[in-house]
């Protein structure tokens, strides 16, 4: 438990650092091997979040180790783990551009408009109703079981990932993503790429092991998320392909 202790801190702080979270926002877990989770606990900064005050907890939610409380936000965490057996990490922030959209009750990428990050996220960046603490999770379940990043109405943002680098890389490409389509809308909006180029990218994206998968596919690969250079290269010959 100590590297996901170590990292679980280095991605509260990296989060502060970003601006992505103010206050005592944001939230961030990694499912442990057995069958317990690590957790940021509340009431804290996440740029004071350290190894001594992170929360171990049980599949209910019951902290089972460590002196503070959970966040009250756990269950969706709980709830993504629920909808995706392959995630190992959730994170859920406040990124202010995303965060204006999600608020504004809008997407932004339902036309994809950079071919690098349909590899890295996908098509879909679902935009969840907003949903009152401790209401249904059913919709976030529902939008995860297709994504691996999700505007939350009113809320947020929320990414699962199978390593804390990649949680980080995925909020940020979330945020930087919803500021070009902020930047574009008063120039006519950003234009979405042609459907043929989107499928083959779509294809360069499974062949790199991202997104949702079935329980068989969620064993590790050769071809691991957790490698970037490994990502890195995939997308470049999925441009050269298509330049």
């Amino acid at each position: 438990m100590e590297s996901e202790s170590r990292d679980l801190v280095q991605l509260c702080r990296d989060v502060h650092a970003r601006g992505w979270v103010a206050n005592h926002d944001g939230n961030a877990s990694v499912r442990l091997g057995d069958g317990r989770f690590l957790a940021s606990p509340t009431a804290i900064s996440k740029r004071l979040v350290a190894a001594e005050n992170l929360v171990a907890i049980d599949a209910e939610g019951k902290v089972v180790h460590g002196t503070r409380k959970v966040f009250s936000e756990m269950a969706l965490h709980l709830a993504a783990y629920r909808a995706r057996p392959d995630a190992r990490w959730v994170l859920h922030a406040h990124p202010p551009h995303a965060t204006a959209w999600a608020c504004a009750g809008e997407g932004f990428w339902e036309s994809p408009f950079l071919a690098e990050a349909v590899v890295s996220l996908g098509v879909y960046i679902p935009l969840v109703n907003y949903v009152a603490p401790g209401g249904s999770t059913a919709g976030l379940e529902a939008a995860l079981a297709a994504s691996d990043a999700v505007l939350l109405g009113n809320h947020g943002v929320l990414v699962i990932a199978p390593d804390a680098e990649t949680a980080y890389l995925r909020l940020e490409l979330v945020e930087h993503l919803a500021r070009i389509a902020a930047i574009a809308r008063p120039l006519g909006g950003t234009r979405g790429l042609p459907s043929d180029d989107v499928s083959r990218l779509l294809e360069a994206r499974k062949k790199a092991g991202l997104g949702p998968r079935t329980p068989a596919e969620a064993a590790p690969s050769a071809l691991s998320p957790s490698t970037p250079a490994d990502i890195d290269s995939i997308v470049r010959e999925a441009l050269r392909r298509l330049a």
